[in-house]
């Protein structure tokens, strides 16, 4: 067996994470052409470069069927139960900054915080009959900080589009969803509760606490930690 490493496959999270461990001294690159999912790792011995979706990598860590893998903590913490079961984190990178936040329509001119949220919420359902909608596709992060916010009468409806574009399209009366200057969101008439984040978020170094390995495998996991500093 050898130890394996998952990174994203593809784009500005690819290269910066390509980045970050060639300046400690591992390489990472591509091989053949760019439709193809294969990869190698310089600088140390038996380490194996496996290409993922950023979504796919909290799954495969999960799983044990990488050893390491370089993913947003708000994927970690949205797709895995008691992730800290599951995986440790290592190092932030230091990129792929963002917040999980919750906006409503600009026009909610008394809607501001979390309790003027869910006095929207009571009045909406009294008024239409339903729900109020909230878009996103991070359920189970997004549940968990209204619960503690105190926030009742909503259902969350999954977006695995253009989030902020739900409440135009009247599928949602606002949305939870990740931002990093929030220029889109302006562009869509919402605003940002003047609230904490629910998450904040960057690229991490994660490793599985459920991998299988042997005695020469933590002798190379030992070796790859210890060149990369964390």
């Amino acid at each position: 067996m050898t130890i394996k490493l998952g990174v994203p496959s593809k784009g500005r999270l690819m290269e910066k994470t390509f980045d970050w461990f060639g300046a400690r001294g591992v390489t990472l690159s591509r091989t053949g052409s760019e439709r193809e999912y294969a990869g190698t790792v310089g600088g140390v011995d038996g380490v194996d470069l496996v290409l993922l979706s950023a979504g796919e990598i909290p799954r495969e860590l999960a799983a044990g069927r990488i050893h390491l893998g370089v993913t947003g903590n708000d994927l970690i913490q949205e797709k895995l139960v008691q992730w800290d079961q599951k995986v440790e984190p290592l190092a932030p990178l230091g990129f792929g900054h963002a917040n999980l936040i919750v906006a409503v329509p600009q026009c909610w001119v008394d809607v501001d915080t979390l309790d003027d949220l869910d006095g929207a919420a009571a009045a909406f359902r009294a008024r239409h009959g339903f729900r109020m909608r909230i878009a996103t596709k991070y359920h189970r992060l997004v549940r968990d900080y209204l619960r503690r916010g105190g926030v009742a009468d909503y259902q969350l409806v999954d977006s695995q589009g253009a989030t902020e574009g739900t409440v135009k399209n009247l599928t949602a009366e606002a949305i939870a969803d990740i931002t990093t200057t929030g220029e889109t969101l302006r562009a869509n008439h919402l605003k940002i509760l003047d609230e904490p984040p629910v998450l904040e978020s960057q690229a991490t170094l994660f490793r599985s606490r459920v991998a299988e390995k042997t005695d020469v495998d933590r002798d190379v996991l030992r070796a790859l930690i210890d060149r990369l500093g964390v």
